[in-house]
């Protein structure tokens, strides 16, 4: 008796044991329900926002708006082009439009179009002039404060310019060189006249800087054209003052032709005895190689001996010689003259080529130090030549350098003059910037305010202002409406859902399952009473402690009808043991419950169990009250005596009903369920926040308790029914139901006789 049931446990998991909150998923369909719950709020709002905003719409005054449409000359012929004075006015890029729409927009001006029209006194800037408000008229004197100042005309003429710049709009036409300015004013004579006395004004404005620039820019070069010509002259005698002493007469580069002629001579020069050098210092060394027995290589080998040609001629000689030596030997022998007169002229001719080569040797020593000598003499020419060009380099330089500054000061004399002319002849004829191509006429119809658009956008805003209170009610309500709130909230399965409901002058809400079986509240509590039963279905008795989070839930009732519901199919017993606030023992017996002997003296043993026990009447249900209320009712509740009389008791009856305290006040609940086989939650349907709830939920599994249920109280069905669609049954509760019902041989006093 004191364990959950294993079957209990799955029926519970099966829906989860953590609530899924509402917080983190997007309900649209609960925003809908929010909403049409509210439709009416809100379409009151609206029509209420609505008709406010006809009545100030209505009461506003009519504004008129004319435009003048202006072109910008860009192409400006002009006699004399002086854009660096004129800082490139003309041009056609977009820049150039943005600018001068800037310059129609600018407060300066605003102020010259307001001194010239003499706005400041006009009745629609001055205060003075203009009529007060009429609401004024209905408020007591004194009620707004002292009546202000009169403002000063420079205050006036400010306040003028401010609703100029305010009721201007200037609008480039895109794609063209067309402005369109526009002004807003109550008086639609008004509004004509500003756009085109401004276009007016736009185009005095610029000739008349144009003409100030003039005036500045001959005023300055004047005073610059005196230094220019004393610079001028003074730089023209520095260049003839260095031309006659450094004796230059050709300045234009003729007079370094020559040079540079001479020293490309030089160069060239210098290079071919560089190339001879070379060339006889290479035979210079094949020959000393020879000479010294560093190269093996015979003498008469060496190219420059084989190009020489008395060597060549003596080697030919030499040739011939051997030849007819050969041919003697042969034909005479070695004994003969001839054989002797040719060996004699072989060696004639080997001395003299030996001799020639010799002398070829020396040759090459001579040619290669004449070589050197050359190149030498050849590199101090053009030393002293390069030294003589950079010297008239720089003379050229320095005279380069004065000539440029004598045209330097030229050039700047002559366009200060040029300019000094082109600005005496621009300054006397100047063309418009712009032109006016529409002006603006009187305007026939008011511009604004829309005042269908004014209803409609503050209609359309109070309706998304009620919509946004709406969502924001729901999702600052924390309460449970629903079966699926409880579920998806809490992770606890829902029991059943009792109505809310209305009782006869003289009935109790208490024993509506008997005096009105057929209502829904007693189906409700029948329905109650199936998920009691299902609920560990193995279990032969039953121990349920009906609780709730704080008191006014309603737990008291459902205990008592869930009691008599029960009593109708089992033996049934309902126990008080919210010792704190008894209220069973007085509602079932009509007695107090100091009154009666109940658990608390049975529990302390100063009386039997057949003393305590009350059977109600026509029914099979008895009632153990509370009994006298001791002062430590959770001591009594946690001794073994409890435990001993719960056992007791259930070997007499099937059900058990405890009736216990709130669980968020008092720990008794959690007492109790450690003796229960089923423990009911009672909840206030949109009262009690589901956070507190979820506290005691939370107390009750941290111990195990065996927790089948929420059971949803007072909840207004119709409400329900009608924003939330989930109990749409309950409008088919009426004699159909009943029909249902007893077709299938149901009826309460059948039900009743059972027990």
């Amino acid at each position: 008796m004191n364990t959950v049931t294993d079957k209990s446990i799955p029926f519970q998991q099966l829906l989860g044991t953590s609530p899924e909150t509402e917080e983190e998923t997007l309900d649209l369909v609960r925003y809908w329900r929010a909403i049409t719950r509210n439709k009416w709020r809100i379409l009151a709002l609206a029509l209420s926002v609505g008709v406010l905003a006809v009545l100030v719409a209505n009461s506003l005054t009519p504004v008129y708006r004319a435009t003048t449409v202006m072109m910008i000359e860009l192409g400006k012929q002009k006699l004399v082009s002086i854009e660096d004075v004129y800082s490139q006015l003309a041009g056609n890029s977009r820049e150039y439009f943005q600018t001068q729409a800037e310059i129609l927009k600018s407060r300066d001006l605003a102020e010259k179009l307001v001194r010239k029209m003499n706005l400041a006194q006009h009745a629609q800037f001055d205060p003075n002039k203009s009529a007060p408000p009429i609401w004024a008229a209905w408020l007591p004197e004194g009620l707004i404060g002292e009546p202000a100042q009169p403002p000063t005309p420079a205050g006036l003429e400010q306040r003028a310019i401010s609703s100029v710049l305010r009721g201007l709009t200037v609008q480039p036409v895109r794609n063209s060189q067309l402005i369109r300015l526009s002004f807003d004013s109550p008086d639609r004579e008004l509004a004509s006249k500003v756009p085109n006395a401004l276009a007016e004004t736009f185009i005095e404005s610029d000739l008349e800087a144009r003409m100030s620039m003039t005036q500045k820019a001959t005023s300055w070069l004047t005073g610059q054209s005196g230094d220019l010509r004393r610079k001028l002259a003074e730089s023209e005698q520095a260049l003839q003052a260095y031309r006659e002493r450094e004796r230059i007469i050709d300045s234009k580069g003729l007079s370094q032709g020559g040079s540079t002629k001479q020293l490309e001579d030089l160069q060239k020069a210098v290079a071919d005895a560089r190339a001879r050098s070379a060339e006889a210092e290479n035979l210079y060394n094949q020959v000393n190689a020879v000479l010294q027995g560093k190269s093996k290589e015979p003498l008469e080998t060496l190219p420059a001996m084989q190009k020489n040609p008395l060597v060549l001629r003596l080697k030919e000689q030499e040739s011939d010689a051997e030849k007819r030596m050969n041919e003697a030997g042969k034909r005479y022998g070695a004994e003969h003259p001839r054989f002797i007169a040719a060996e004699s002229e072989l060696k004639t001719a080997r001395e003299n080529l030996r001799r020639q080569i010799a002398s070829a040797g020396q040759t090459v020593n001579r040619e290669f130090e004449v070589a050197k000598a050359n190149e030498n003499a050849a590199e101090r020419s053009l030393s002293a030549s390069r030294q003589e060009m950079q010297n008239l380099n720089r003379k050229e330089f320095q005279l380069a350098s004065l000539e440029r500054e004598v045209a330097t000061n030229r050039q700047l004399y002559e366009m200060f003059v040029q300019r000094f002319k082109e600005t005496n002849i621009s300054g006397e004829m100047q063309s418009a910037i712009a032109r006016v191509i529409d002006p603006a006429i009187v305007p026939s119809t008011p511009f604004g305010p829309n005042k269908r658009l004014i209803v409609g956008m503050s209609i359309l805003i109070a309706l998304l202002v009620g919509c946004s209170l709406a969502l924001l009610i729901e999702r600052l309500d924390n309460t449970l409406k629903t079966s699926h709130e409880v579920e998806t909230r809490l992770g606890v399965p829902s029991l059943g859902v009792l109505p809310i409901s209305k009782v006869k002058r003289g009935s109790q809400l208490e024993r509506v399952f008997l005096e009105d079986p057929q209502s829904s509240f007693a189906e409700a509590i029948r329905t109650i009473r199936s998920g009691v039963m299902l609920s560990a279905v193995d279990s032969p008795k039953k121990v349920v402690v009906i609780t709730s989070s704080v008191p006014s839930e309603g737990k008291t009732t459902v205990a008592i009808n869930l009691a008599f519901a029960l009593s109708q199919v089992k033996k049934t017993l309902l126990i008080d043991a919210d010792m704190r606030r008894p209220r069973v023992g007085r509602v079932l017996g009509g007695q107090s419950n100091s009154s009666l002997m109940g658990l608390a003296q049975l529990v302390a043993q100063e009386t039997t169990l057949d003393k305590c026990i009350y059977p109600v009447v026509d029914t099979n249900l008895s009632v153990l009250p509370a009994g006298r209320v001791p002062p430590n009712p959770l001591e009594l509740l946690a001794t073994h005596r409890f435990t001993e009389v719960m056992a007791e008791l259930g070997k007499m009856y099937d059900v058990i009903i405890l009736d216990s305290p709130p669980l968020q006040l008092v720990s008794d609940s959690l007492v109790l369920s450690n003796v229960a086989t089923e423990v009911v939650f009672v909840v206030k349907a949109d009262d009690t926040p589901y956070p507190l709830v979820r506290v005691g939920i939370k107390r009750l599994r941290r111990i195990n308790a065996p927790l089948v249920g929420i059971v949803l109280n007072q909840l207004d069905v119709e409400r329900a029914d009608k924003y939330y669609g989930e109990y749409s049954g309950r409008r088919y509760s009426g004699k159909y139901g009943k029909k249902y019902a007893y077709g299938y041989g149901y009826a309460p006093e059948k039900e009743a006789a059972k027990g």
